[in-house]
């Protein structure tokens, strides 16, 4: 063992998109803070955050339908889209930020625009679509949203969708051409190339196996260097559990009551890409469709053009898949492991409620290449098999916990912080809508464990975030200054909408 032993003011688990995020914000607002950063892969942004292990889309609810609930007496519920959308908002001053003050560069590397859409078929559907609509068409933060239930104005806008289609049932869709394709792989390594500028030590090949509270209130982490097989110590004032589904585990560790009654269940994801530039060519949008009956949320099917390497590609999925691993680099044992005299009975009890999504889960496991091709039919018409390769995404890893409004072992969709009472300690949990928001979930954690710094933090954060702590909602005037310039610095709109804008403001 080594004796080697080091103290930092923090320390961050996991070299993803979360971490990047949480060490850049901190060294914009306490540039003499000591971070340290242990990853236990060879570089950053391999595991969820990689562009291959997501979907990249950048959620703001523009086309994901399960952020809409419709209520028993038939109107539409948008709080969630609201808020998932007011989120993704934060995220984009943030990186427009980055890029002004030259932080990161090529925008484009990481981020591009992109219609979103919804499509629907049969007559319950398109009504469902049609209130949806109306409902977030009228509100300032869905501005320019589109519906049709033509099909030639749909023809014109997915023509790889609508060839060679049966037209028996009713179909409609809606489209917006505000958004976004994230590639957060790209972004997560920019992050991490200027935090390493400004003299954060990023250790690859560093796995964190112990975490335990010091005699003086700070953590003690146990760090094992894979190359050289020594153990390490070192020492932080808090640290920051970003390790993906590893996350768990670790909590775990830390013995933190607030740890205690979590669980969490793992879905691996599956995708189709397709391998044939033509095809490729006439699709220019991500598309998503309803869940099947019993499918987790992130089981959305949907046709994605996505932007890696700066290539275009086309995926279709996700497919779900099952294993007991909390991460695609981890362990056969992770499930098992995770289970302890004291989550015992949320987990059993989650097991017992969801058993339909365990169902879906099995036959997914269990579908052919010919069983995917005809799901993808269904958005595809005359797709061939030849022309689409499967490839395994990441794994994500669903919270399980007692709530007041679930009861005991409730499966949670969605990102969730857990923090010790004295915010020594946090832990990043949860799967989509994830990186999207990742500055707006990143900023709740220094709510959390920096308090007595954030007053003086504040009138810094609004500099780099206007919108911090307004609701966007209730201010349209600034929902349009911030979509104008996010649109501008992020390279997201042409040069000709520029100056439409300009002529327009100067008129």
């Amino acid at each position: 063992m080594s004796n080697r032993q080091t103290s930092s003011d923090v320390i961050l688990i996991g070299a993803g998109v979360m971490s990047a995020t949480l060490g850049t914000l901190l060294k914009e607002l306490a540039p003499e803070m000591n971070i340290k950063v242990f990853e236990k892969l060879d570089k950053s942004g391999e595991e969820s955050s990689n562009e291959w292990n997501n979907a990249g889309t950048g959620h703001a609810a523009l086309c994901e339908l399960n952020y809409t609930n419709e209520k028993p007496d038939g109107s539409i519920d948008i709080s969630k889209a609201i808020k998932v959308n007011e989120q993704f908002q934060v995220s984009m001053q943030f990186w427009s930020h980055l890029v002004n003050s030259d932080l990161i560069q090529n925008p484009q590397d990481f981020i591009m625009p992109l219609p979103h859409m919804s499509l629907v078929q049969g007559e319950e559907n398109v009504s469902f679509l049609k209130k949806r609509f109306e409902a977030l068409s009228s509100n300032p933060l869905f501005n320019g949203m589109e519906y049709s239930d033509d099909p030639e104005k749909l023809m014109d806008w997915i023509p790889l969708i609508m060839q060679d289609r049966n037209e028996k049932e009713p179909i409609a869709a809606t489209k917006i051409d505000s958004g976004t394709d994230v590639n957060f792989g790209a972004l997560t390594r920019k992050l991490f190339d200027q935090l390493k500028d400004k003299g954060v030590n990023v250790h690859y090949k560093h796995s964190v196996n112990d975490v335990k509270r010091a005699s003086d209130g700070s953590w003690e982490l146990k760090v094992k260097n894979l190359e050289s097989g020594q153990l390490e110590r070192h020492k932080a004032k808090f640290v920051f559990i970003g390790g993906g589904g590893g996350s768990i585990h670790l909590l775990q560790k830390s013995g933190i009551p607030e740890g205690r009654n979590i669980g969490g269940f793992p879905v691996s994801g599956l995708f189709m890409v397709c391998k044939n530039p033509e095809v490729v060519e006439q699709h220019y949008a991500k598309v998503y469709g309803k869940a099947k009956v019993g499918a987790p949320p992130m089981s959305v099917p949907h046709l994605d053009t996505r932007f890696i390497d700066n290539k275009k590609s086309l995926l279709f999925g996700p497919f779900a898949g099952f294993t007991p691993k909390f991460l695609k680099n981890g362990s056969i044992f992770d499930l098992i492991n995770s289970v302890k005299h004291y989550n015992l009975l949320t987990m059993l009890a989650a097991g017992a409620k969801n058993m339909p999504l365990t169902r879906y889960l099995i036959q997914q496991v269990l579908l052919s290449k010919e069983k995917r091709m005809e799901e993808l039919r269904e958005f595809i018409p005359n797709a061939k098999s030849e022309d689409w390769d499967l490839v395994v995404a990441g794994q994500r890893v669903q919270v399980i916990k007692d709530t007041d409004a679930g009861g005991k072992g409730t499966l949670q969709f969605g990102t969730e912080v857990v923090s010790s009472e004295d915010g020594s300690i946090a832990a990043l949990l949860g799967a989509s809508p994830g990186a999207s928001t990742a500055v707006s979930v990143m900023l709740e954690v220094l709510n959390r464990c920096f308090p007595d710094q954030m007053k003086e933090w504040e009138p810094k954060i609004k500099e780099m975030i206007p919108s911090y702590g307004k609701s966007l909602v209730d201010n349209p005037k600034l929902i349009k200054e911030i979509h104008t310039s996010t649109a501008q610095t992020l390279g997201l709109v042409n040069q000709n909408d520029i100056n439409t804008n300009r002529e327009s403001k100067e008129a």
